[in-house]
């Protein structure tokens, strides 16, 4: 592991230290209020730095082993360790909450997007929803959870770039290790046992430039694009038709930007097409991409002129958690004792961290806070469900790591 770093610590209120007086709600009021844009979204944002030291002191000033994860300058990480009482002799089990610090931006956010208001029992601001309300919980959890003793070791990951690259979970993995993780992603306290995987594409059409006038001394690659949307038709129609999985349904395939052309009198000499494919446990990105070379390689067949050029651009394998993993059982058990009733089960459509924290080889499981407009221009928690997911969280980490 890294060596700690130690955070400037401040004075604080004796009852600030109290784990049992901590309220997530005012964690989160304070984490809204820090600008967090992600600058590969919004180019000149703030990025995590000033959110991650904020985190970094908070979790220092608690007894946790503080480390700060920054291979890229201006983008850090922060992993806040309680040592368990048997940290290192096998005796516990460890356990890894991780959250994201960055947020997606705010130019045309309703009002002041970091003034986390609460009224009639929301929170709102940027981040409230995806993933602050997450992020506030797992603190809070983790310090009650870590004052009252364990045998296992507490990992806090509250990573960077998310919402664009992953690089801080990235980075995390390449240090750190757990038992189970548990990614406290916004699931309206529902145990995501499962979302999809996403590849992108960038797919080049060469064409050959004639007039306008004389179409067929060229090659049109608009024409060809068009050719190659029907026969993604065809294939989203193989998709629809095969078995749905349980709690993510089918994979999908679509075209998300398209470019091409010279100007209104001469044939397209070429055409850029952006291709999206979600795909479903089980289905490698190796596969997704062989399926669109046999679509592509048929078109070169049987089309004069058709020539193309597929390069990956990103690729993320899809996640699903076992029912009978030893984290799902602990943080249904918790979350049962918590809500009165046990929680139910989804699937997702979009990606999250858990699908690198799985590819890794820890056990994981998504659950997090009840809200609404993530990416949107008014954003919220429901604040019932952030003190509720403080609570699971810490009733998971109590019976996982004892």
């Amino acid at each position: 592991m890294p060596d700690p770093t130690t955070a400037n610590r401040s004075p604080l209120d004796p009852t600030a230290l109290d784990p049992v007086a901590l309220d997530p709600i005012d964690l989160l009021r304070t984490l809204i209020g820090i600008d967090s844009v992600n600058p590969d979204l919004v180019s000149g944002a703030a990025g995590e730095a000033r959110i991650a030291a904020w985190c970094a002191e908070w979790l220092n000033d608690r007894g946790f082993e503080v480390h700060r994860l920054e291979q890229r300058p201006g983008r850090p990480s922060i992993v806040g360790v309680f040592r368990g009482s048997g940290s290192g002799t096998g005796t516990g089990r460890s356990l890894m909450l991780n959250g994201h610090l960055d947020t997606v931006g705010v130019a045309t956010y309703a009002g002041d997007p970091f003034s986390a208001q609460v009224r009639d029992g929301k929170i709102f601001g940027r981040g409230a929803f995806d993933m602050l309300g997450g992020v506030a919980a797992i603190l809070v959890a983790a310090a009650r959870a870590g004052a009252a003793g364990l045998a296992g070791d507490v990992i806090v990951t509250l990573v960077a770039d998310e919402e664009f690259g992953s690089l801080g979970t990235e980075e995390v993995l390449r240090r750190f290790r757990a038992d189970a993780a548990i990614i406290a992603e916004p699931s309206g306290l529902e145990l995501t046992l499962a979302h999809r995987g996403f590849a992108w594409f960038n797919l080049e059409l060469e064409g050959l430039a004639a007039h306008g006038s004389q179409p067929e001394q060229g090659v049109d690659a608009i024409y060809h694009a068009h050719l190659v949307m029907i026969a993604l038709d065809g294939l989203r129609e193989r998709l629809e038709s095969t078995p749905a999985h349980p709690t993510l349904g089918h994979g999908t395939v679509r075209v998300s930007k398209i470019s091409g052309g010279d100007d209104a009198a001469t044939v397209a000499a070429a055409c850029t097409l952006t291709l999206e494919r979600r795909m479903l446990p089980g289905q490698s990105t190796e596969y997704v991409e062989s399926e669109l070379r046999g679509l592509l390689d048929e078109l070169a067949a049987t089309v004069p002129g058709f020539r193309y050029r597929l390069s990956s651009l990103v690729a993320r394998a899809a996640f699903e958690a076992h029912s009978d993993w030893p984290i799902v059982a602990a943080l249904h058990s918790s979350a049962t004792r918590a809500l009165g009733r046990p929680p139910a089960h989804r699937g997702e459509p979009f990606w999250t961290d858990a699908g690198l924290i799985l590819e890794s080889g820890i056990p994981c499981v998504v659950f997090g806070v009840d809200g609404g407009g993530a990416h949107a221009d008014e954003e919220w928690a429901d604040v019932a469900s952030v003190r509720a997911l403080a609570a699971i969280l810490e009733g998971t980490l109590r019976d996982f790591c004892a």
